[in-house]
């Protein structure tokens, strides 16, 4: 799967120029991911020195990316087909509808091919035993 994955907000705490404090577990799921052979692409607004801070950041921390800002490594404003849209299989961003899930949620998402309400539902179903019905009259 190739996934795109927002900074700001999502990888660290929103605190846009400077870089926030670590998200719980970001990193540590999108080095998971890419151990699983998923491709990941660096998606953020951040453009060129606040860009390499943010590659750094992720490099220093044991995550490099497939592509940053390009839906593959080496698009430029000069390929042919290239277009400021990444082309992905799923975008994580903490802007979405709904806001950022916990990153479990995101990995089970990933790894099990499934939308977030299937997951949660899942793991509902499994950590809250269902109640015997009761018949009428006993109690």
């Amino acid at each position: 799967m190739k996934i795109a994955v927002d900074f700001d907000g999502t990888i660290v705490t929103h605190e846009y120029p400077k870089i926030g404090r670590d998200i719980p577990f970001a990193i540590e799921t999108l080095k998971m991911l890419q151990k699983e052979q998923h491709q990941l692409i660096l998606w953020t607004v951040r453009e060129g020195d606040l860009l390499q801070e943010a590659v750094d950041y992720c490099k220093n921390h044991g995550l490099e990316f497939y592509a940053v800002n390009a839906s593959y490594p080496g698009e430029t404003t000069e390929s042919a087909h290239y277009s400021r849209k990444i082309k992905a299989d799923m975008y994580i961003d903490d802007t979405s509808v709904g806001g950022l899930p916990d990153w479990g949620i995101i990995y089970e998402m990933v790894r099990k091919g499934k939308s977030m309400m299937e997951v949660i539902q899942e793991q509902m179903e499994t950590e809250v035993p269902k109640k015997a019905k009761r018949k009428w009259g006993i109690f």
